[in-house]
């Protein structure tokens, strides 16, 4: 029954945001209400594996936007791509310098609960060397939701809706589409054992580009199934705001706000930059260096018709480059703060 009621809830909140024109309704309306839930102690129960599949619908859906002439349109965003993802890594460095002083944190903590990597990577290796996992976990899901929640209403505010088309499909194949997400539910089943960062959302999107890259077929994933993919999405971040975690760390949550605000600001002026020397969109640019995870960014873009495949290009970097360097970069950072480097660094 708390299942039922959780994901009634959920999408009853989804109509609803629809119903006043909100930005990406059937994420934001059920992050909101589930966010305010848990916060006053609702305990939900969650779809299992339903986060992973929301995530395969949408990874199947912007890859087959990945043809072979997008891709080589990409090829010459590489080097923006690069810069973009450095950008990213010094600012994210800039706020573990603010966070320390605001949330009385040792350097570990800081770096590791601003570093622009999963919550579940950058908690595990904080507590590996002597970080505080929990306020790192804290730190990231205020990040993803603060940028989830703003990002759309600053994307309509300073930008347009795109009018970048669903897929090269003229219509939905019901058939086609069963397929097509099986596949992408296998290719993040073979990507589970690796060190990809993501893999229920990387797989099929790997598999959707193999898809339309190879010519294999065309089809569009109905937009009943987007709708579901944001509601399972949006349900899971709301009910990360667990009242007793956030009530034990106060101070920790205030930083994580100020610290998730500086972030925005620093991805948007970098956006700025980025659109006048490639010539994108402005909102493309931004969801591109918003610091935030690439689901909830790439399904953004998806369902405001804007260039996902770029947004989902840059993330893709900044993941890799994070996930391969973090450890070199925070030995740089603990350096500049003077700090102690471990035999393990």
């Amino acid at each position: 029954m708390t299942l039922a009621l959780t994901y009634v809830i959920a999408a009853v909140a989804g109509f609803a945001a629809k119903a006043v024109n909100m930005p990406l309704p059937f994420m934001l309306g059920p992050f909101f209400v589930m966010a305010a839930l848990s916060i006053f102690g609702f305990r939900s129960v969650l779809v299992p594996m339903g986060r992973e599949l929301g995530q395969v619908a949408i990874g199947v859906a912007v890859g087959m936007r990945f043809t072979p002439s997008v891709l080589a349109a990409m090829s010459g965003l590489l080097p923006a791509m690069v810069l973009g993802t450095i950008y990213v890594v010094i600012f994210t460095m800039a706020a573990a310098f603010l966070f320390k002083p605001l949330a009385k944190v040792d350097d570990v903590t800081a770096f590791f609960a601003t570093a622009a990597g999963g919550v579940a990577d950058m908690a595990t290796v904080a507590k590996d060397y002597g970080g505080a996992a929990g306020s790192v976990a804290v730190v990231h899901a205020m990040r993803v939701s603060g940028v989830v929640a703003l990002v759309p209403f600053l994307v309509v505010l300073f930008g347009e809706p795109g009018n970048a088309p669903d897929s090269a499909a003229v219509g939905s194949h019901w058939l086609l589409v069963i397929v097509s997400l099986a596949l992408g539910y296998l290719m993040a089943r073979l990507l589970k054992p690796t060190p990809l960062p993501n893999p229920w959302l990387v797989g099929p999107i790997f598999m959707g580009i193999i898809i339309g890259v190879l010519g294999l077929y065309a089809v569009k994933i109905p937009p009943l199934l987007i709708n579901i993919a944001q509601i399972m999405l949006g349900t899971w971040l709301g009910c990360q705001f667990k009242r007793d975690l956030l009530a034990a760390l106060p101070r920790v949550t205030f930083a994580a706000l100020v610290i998730s605000l500086f972030m925005i600001g620093c991805a948007a002026a970098g956006a700025v930059v980025l659109t006048l020397a490639t010539g994108l969109p402005y909102p493309t640019s931004f969801l591109s260096l918003a610091p935030a995870a690439v689901t909830e960014m790439v399904v953004t873009a998806q369902v405001m018709h804007l260039e996902a495949e770029v947004v989902t290009a840059f993330h893709v970097m900044r993941i890799a480059v994070v996930s391969s360097t973090v450890l070199i970069v925070f030995k740089f950072y603990l350096r500049l703060r003077g700090g102690s480097i471990g035999p393990g660094v």
